[in-house]
């Protein structure tokens, strides 16, 4: 009697905290069963309910919505385009909520902008933490879902499998939920690793899916990056006295070579410029000036770059992302946190907390950081009137990667840039190949960044369904939207909210139809998939603009040496504007400095002989015709004119002539921007040994 009674205050309470919520029955059984209420899960399992299915969605902590909810209110997609279905619904409530004049309580709605609105678009991609939590709970409510709070997965003996199905789960409260059908909707994937799937954390070696942009990747981390040289050791100047916290020695390996390494977490702050609707920087509890020591030096080395990326949000509210050499990504801190326990991982969230609490006190107090540094972090405080049950501190870290799916198709590269195409889409992605930086080391007596990766410039591309359902030897009614089968680099492509939302659609959809026909979730008739998702206004296919394809370095002749591993002078600027280019993108000077900035390109060639030298520039009108290519050869210097505007007449790339090199790495080309007349551009010099 004792127990139902608090079992019904807990109900009580639980709806008085999340009144659309509708009580969920332990020791029950459902069609399907949704673990995790993330964004995906929660999309998974109204579909669920929609189609027609008993569903419960069980979720750890005390909110709905995951990183949606939980700060990450700048919406990145790519090409919005390419969502649909519920997910495109989600964001036009969000649109519906703004567009009334009582949502707009700091500031107007005309006075709003943002870059991710598109005239027209009915929906909303730039939003308030309590407003997506409210639209979710609300379309959650609309379809009776019972959801569950604060429960958690056992992760000793929660998982009960007869014949390669999951029969039920188990919590660490002792409550158990039968179902036909599970969804693992979690960022962590624990319901898919305990339902002995097999799985992968850290990044892939390049040769594992014959990728170019994943395992170590000191060569691209090119952004957020150290501009200042900044000492690492303790003492300065002293290796005997170790190094600073957060730093590193200097990673071991090649370019390309796996490791167990993921990119770094943060939180995704809320602050506010409204000072009547803002708190003071909290300064955490054993507040360790010394793990801030880079943070200062930094400052006094003469970075003024504001170090974090706050993007506006209605209600002068922002989403505050990391940003430059040293921010609010923890990086190295995480290793341990996919296939941690509950206590590793609540330990590793705290250490986060403190980290990222103490740098902004940091940036906004101490004496050695610059007054305009300190000013502009006064300005914008965390918002009071958000996350209002946790010290105004988001509930959600951002889990940008943990454990990664490994089913009998792996999404990689190929798929990314196109040249490898699912033929079983649920789904489309469109953003960026996008890698966190994962660790922070020393070398030459400075400190560097390593692990960003941002590579882009292609159409959006399916998803495949293979993707998001284990192999069916070793689970048969189970699907994972989230933790879903990808490579490191790909993965940083396809996890963006609104995707993980269309594939929780998907998933549902698919074991609804695994319940209808009785089968497998790998026998299911992917056309009968297909079309439904169609008829629920899912997107599969991109017919839309498609830009031209980089160049791959494999499909060159001789020897090519890109633009990345340059020796470059100066400050050149990243862009993939004119298609094709070689590899992954090119550099140009922003048509300034002249006579400041050049690069080197310098070959490790096989033999002597003549060698044909040919330049990669994506023509354009605004280009320089008068770009200054010195060639270093083995009979001594010449220099040529390279006129950058007009396109080759044969081939992709502009041959400069024949010239006669010394076998290994005597020999390279040097472009310049000394008195051109337009922009200058590095991109890849090609050398092929004539017969």
């Amino acid at each position: 009697m004792k127990f139902k009674c608090f079992a019904l205050l807990t109900s009580v309470l639980l709806l008085a905290i999340h009144p659309s919520a509708v009580n969920a029955e332990a020791d029950s059984a459902y069609d399907v069963v949704v673990y995790g209420g993330t964004a995906g899960g929660a999309i998974a399992a109204i579909q669920s309910a929609r189609m027609g299915k008993t569903v419960v969605l069980i979720e750890r902590g005390k909110h709905i919505g995951g990183l949606t909810t939980g700060g990450l209110g700048a919406t990145d997609i790519g090409n919005k385009g390419a969502i649909g279905g519920m997910s495109r619904r989600f964001y036009e409530r969000i649109g519906e909520h703004y567009s009334k004049d009582a949502s707009w309580n700091w500031q107007t709605r005309d006075s709003f902008n943002s870059r991710r609105q598109v005239k027209g678009d009915k929906a909303m991609w730039t939003f308030e933490p309590h407003v997506a939590e409210n639209v979710l709970n609300t379309m959650l409510a609309k379809f009776k879902v019972p959801v569950l709070f604060s429960e958690r997965l056992n992760l000793n003996s929660g998982v009960k499998k007869v014949d390669g199905r999951i029969v039920s789960i188990t919590m660490k409260s002792g409550k158990t939920f039968a179902g036909k059908m599970f969804i693992d909707a979690t960022y962590e994937g624990d319901l898919m690793a305990k339902a002995g799937v097999d799985y992968h954390v850290g990044r892939e070696a390049n040769a594992t899916y014959g990728e170019t942009l994943n395992g170590l990747q000191i060569g691209h981390a090119v952004k957020h990056q150290f501009n200042k040289a900044v000492d690492p050791f303790v003492i300065k100047g002293d290796p005997t006295s170790g190094l600073l916290p957060g730093v590193q020695p200097q990673p071991k390996g090649v370019d390309g070579q796996g490791d167990h390494r993921v990119q770094a977490y943060c939180f995704r702050m809320c602050t506010t410029n409204v000072k009547e609707n803002s708190i003071s920087w909290p300064k955490p509890e054993n507040y360790d000036e010394r793990q801030f020591e880079l943070v200062l030096r930094n400052c006094e080395a003469g970075d003024t770059r504001f170090p974090w990326h706050p993007t506006y949000m209605p209600n002068r509210k922002t989403d505050t992302n990391n940003n430059f050499a040293i921010s609010t990504d923890n990086l190295g801190m995480n290793y341990d946190y996919p296939d941690g326990d509950y206590a590793t991982r609540e330990k590793i969230i705290a250490e986060h907390t403190r980290y990222q609490q103490g740098l902004m006190w940091t940036l906004a107090n101490h004496p050695r950081v610059p007054q305009a540094i300190r000013d502009h972090f006064q300005s914008l405080r965390l918002a009071k009137d958000e996350f209002v049950d946790n010290g105004n501190w988001p509930h959600q870290i951002y889990v940008r990667e943990a454990r990664r799916m490994v089913s009998e198709y792996v999404m990689s590269q190929q798929n990314c840039q196109g040249r490898k195409v699912a033929d079983d889409s649920v789904a489309l992605a469109a953003y960026t190949m996008d890698s966190h930086n994962v660790q922070r080391y020393a070398k030459d007596g400075r400190v560097w960044n390593e692990g960003d990766v941002q590579v882009g410039g292609f159409a959006p591309y399916p998803i495949s369904y293979r993707s998001i359902r284990p192999k069916k030897t070793q689970c048969q009614n189970l699907l994972v939207p989230v933790a879903m089968s990808a490579s490191h680099i790909a993965y940083g492509s396809i996890r963006m909210e609104p995707v993980f939302m269309v594939l929780g659609q998907s998933a549902a959809t698919a074991a609804v139809h695994a319940i209808d026909d009785n089968v497998a979730v790998q026998d299911i008739d992917i056309k009968k998939l297909q079309s439904r998702l169609l008829e629920d206004k899912q997107v599969l296919e991109w017919t839309g603009r498609r830009p031209v394809p980089s160049i791959l370095i494999g499909t060159l002749k001789g020897i090519v040496v890109d633009d990345r591993i340059s020796k470059r002078t100066g400050q050149w600027i990243e862009s993939r504007s004119t298609g094709g280019f070689v590899e992954f993108g090119y550099l140009h000077d922003g048509n300034t400095a002249k006579g400041e900035m050049k690069a080197v390109f310098r070959p490790k060639l096989p033999v002597a002989g003549k060698y044909e030298v040919s330049i990669a520039h994506a023509p354009n009108p605004n280009r320089a015709t008068n770009v200054p290519v010195t060639i270093e050869t083995a009979n001594g210097t010449k220099t040529v004119t390279l006129n950058q505007r007009t396109a080759p007449k044969n081939g992709k790339l502009k041959s400069i002539g024949t010239f006669q090199f010394a076998k290994g790495t005597a020999g390279s080309v040097t472009i310049s921007n000394s008195a051109t007349n337009g922009y200058v551009i590095l991109d890849a010099v090609q050398f092929v040994l004539v017969p």
